[in-house]
């Protein structure tokens, strides 16, 4: 927005009207900061672009507009302007790699360190960010059925976790010294059975997930179900009838493994409480 400011404060319209007008912007960042629609006065100016150095908070701003100190129910045009240069990635992208088959599914790990990358040629590719994308270690996984459908990495990030459309997880260690990892030829992929010996259970995974200590595992699978693997007793220590369909998404909501999240191609997120289980039965909000 565009005016223009009086030259000198305090006279007369009469004898101002013969004078130059200085014309001032009113930008964007001030619009943002005072919700001025108009002149602001010369301390208000000053005031506000004192704090350009200061990021804002997108914590504060979401408290105004919960408040109602936003001056309306949602963001206004220069927040959203502001927050979304703030969180939208401005540079690449960029290739990191070339492989011969597709690539499912990749997650960085938490300190962004490492990029794993899942393919169906029943490969996983472990990338040191921090070192140009070279290859931190390179997988050949056991018993791929049609493609490494996800993948998790421990808390301590020593150990990655890695499904198919069977029923059983496997385990191997990316920390250690070898660059190439060969299931069950150059080192062990420790597996975990879910269907704890029965021929007749049999299903996909479709998600897996750590628990934030690293001692249990939770997976969701095409049964419709949620299975908890507690790695200390080796066996699965909870089953759970959740959704109407395929279980897509599954996690632990926080350190205490007592409450999971869910999503289903039945079109619902739950939230399910393991403190509450009897049975098949738990306590859910959806």
């Amino acid at each position: 927005m565009r005016g223009a400011r009086r030259s000198a404060r305090g006279e007369s319209s009469r004898k101002a009207a013969g004078r130059e007008v200085e014309p001032f912007t009113l930008c964007g960042e001030m619009s943002h900061l005072t919700r001025a629609t108009s002149e602001p006065c010369r301390r208000a100016r000053g005031a506000a672009f004192a704090r350009r150095a200061r990021p804002f908070s997108a914590y504060e701003l979401v408290s105004a507009r919960e408040a109602g100190r936003a001056g309306g129910a949602g963001f206004s045009a220069a927040d959203r302007a502001y927050l979304g240069r703030q969180h939208i990635p401005t540079k690449g992208p960029w290739g990191v790699d070339d492989v011969e088959s597709e690539a499912y599914v990749s997650q960085f790990s938490a300190d962004g360190s490492l990029l794993i990358a899942g393919f169906r040629g029943s490969r996983i590719r472990v990338y040191d960010a921090e070192k140009g994308w070279k290859i931190h270690k390179d997988i050949s996984c056991r018993s791929v059925h049609w493609t490494v459908s996800d993948i998790a990495l421990s808390p301590d990030q020593r150990f990655l976790a890695y499904a198919s459309l069977t029923p059983i997880v496997h385990i191997v260690n990316v920390q250690n010294a070898g660059k190439e990892s060969h299931a069950n030829i150059t080192e062990i992929h420790e597996g975990l059975d879910l269907t704890g010996g029965d021929e007749d259970e049999d299903f996909g995974i479709f998600s897996v997930k750590f628990s934030k200590d690293g001692k249990e595992v939770v997976v969701g699978n095409n049964e419709k179900s949620i299975y908890v693997y507690d790695l200390s007793a080796n066996k699965v220590s909870a089953r759970i009838r959740a959704h109407k369909a395929d279980v897509n998404a599954v996690t632990f909501a926080d350190e205490t493994g007592n409450v999971l999240y869910s999503g289903s191609d039945d079109s619902l997120c739950k939230v399910w409480d393991r403190r509450c289980l009897s049975g098949e039965k738990s306590a859910v909000a959806q």
